[in-house]
């Protein structure tokens, strides 16, 4: 491991996020100075939420401000008309500017969480590259800009390579796409002297384009950074589970499942996601990823609940780390549970067992409903659900007006009649 004199890429380096860098030894050295680094990261609004595969890289711009460095998180305004080709097999639906600003809006509540934004030398600003990529004459932005971009070096790249390999149709729209991701990196430079840009490794390629547009062009020196995109030990992708995404925004998923997604990593996983997830020393994770047999279960505890404290607030996540010791522990159950509200009379004449797995989001088909029931991992109120068809009504409901399905040990939703 390289010995690097910078706070901010030794910590990067000692906890596991760096990847590749254009020139590690001069960025080393720029994040030694008075001056520091300005760096951004770019994420499109192609939904009301990011999610859990995200936070790698908005945990980067985390660390980059520890270090006393100015971070710019850029929402996509522009790029997302256009949607980014990397690691997708088909073109992303077009949205309209009005959901593309909703979209925003709701993005934005979650950042607030993990950077702080303000008008100090090392505070957050957000920025969006629709304030410039709106305005582009387009006959002179390929005159000026696309002259330096090889289409036989395009074509090379992963984003590009790896649709064509699949017969999978590019449009000319996507493959405009890297032109205008480096192109923001000069914009930024110019408007906030950025100097850096992070993301995942598929985004390498587009990073190294505006490193070389911006000294092209602008005789800039910029840099670029990824970290690598991380799978689980089992192979799986980060922010993704059986029942959906896991998403950072708690109007798209209850802080208790959020908690609860930490809880249950692989056992492989626990240090290094302490490292990557959590603001714990390293000293302290050292000690918690060594841990063995039923005490590891200690160490996903400590994580669960440290990750959720950065996303939800120390207070939600502290709830749902009683809620779950509550109920696996103590065989009590409420407080941060989901709720889901069916109506009374739906629940006086009786709901299938099937249908209300699938309802209360336990299943994401009826046929998978039905599959949980035969193999009976559905229970209600404890006991176990053996009958698809089995009727399930008001007579279950607890003196609380509510009843709990659980799917395993580890799934449960409270039921409510509304």
């Amino acid at each position: 491991m390289t010995e690097f004199k910078s706070d901010f890429l030794r910590t990067i380096s000692q906890r596991g996020y760096l990847h590749q860098c254009t020139d590690p030894d001069a960025l080393d050295a720029l994040a030694t100075q008075p001056a520091g680094i300005t760096c951004y990261v770019g994420y499109d609004c192609t939904g009301p939420s990011l999610h859990v595969g995200h936070l790698l890289s908005i945990m980067m711009l985390r660390r980059l401000q520890q270090a006393g460095h100015k971070p710019i998180v850029l929402m996509g305004g522009g790029t997302t008309k256009v949607g980014d080709p990397s690691g997708k097999d088909e073109a992303r639906k077009l949205l309209t500017t009005d959901d593309i600003a909703a979209n925003m809006a709701s993005i934005k509540t979650a950042f607030s969480r993990f950077v702080k934004f303000g008008d100090g030398p090392s505070d957050a600003i957000m920025a969006n590259n629709a304030e410039w990529l709106d305005q582009l004459q387009y006959i002179d932005f390929l005159r000026d800009y696309g002259r330096h971009f090889s289409v036989n070096r395009m074509l090379s790249f992963d984003s590009v390579k790896l649709r064509l390999e699949r017969e999978q149709p590019l449009s000319f729209l996507e493959f405009n796409y890297m032109i205008l991701q480096a192109y923001d990196f000069v914009e930024l430079g110019r408007r906030y002297k950025c100097n850096l840009q992070m993301g995942g490794s598929d985004q390498w390629g587009n990073i190294v384009n505006g490193v070389e547009l911006g000294r092209r062009s602008a005789d800039m020196s910029l840099y670029g950074l990824t970290c690598p995109l991380l799978t689980t030990a089992a192979g799986h992708k980060m922010g993704k589970t059986a029942s959906g995404a896991v998403w950072l925004n708690e109007d798209m998923l209850p802080t208790y499942d959020y908690w609860q997604y930490w809880r249950n990593c692989e056992d492989a996983d626990v240090g290094r996601f302490l490292r990557l997830f959590t603001d714990l020393p390293l000293d302290e994770i050292s000690k918690l990823e060594n841990l063995q047999g039923a005490e590891l279960n200690d160490a996903k505890k400590v994580l669960a609940t440290e990750a959720t404290a950065l996303c939800r607030g120390r207070e939600a996540a502290e709830i749902a780390a009683d809620t779950a010791k509550k109920a696996f522990e103590q065989g009590s159950f409420g407080g941060a549970l989901p709720v889901v509200k069916v109506e009374r009379a739906r629940l006086e004449a009786g709901i299938e067992a099937f249908a209300l797995v699938l309802e209360a989001g336990l299943a994401k088909s009826g046929g998978e409903a039905r599959r949980h029931i035969r193999g009976n991992a559905i229970k209600l109120n404890d006991t176990p659900v053996t009958e698809e068809t089995q009727r399930i009504s008001a007579s279950d409901l607890g003196s609380d007006g509510r009843l709990r399905l659980s799917f395993g040990k580890k799934q449960h939703v409270l039921i409510e009649a509304a």
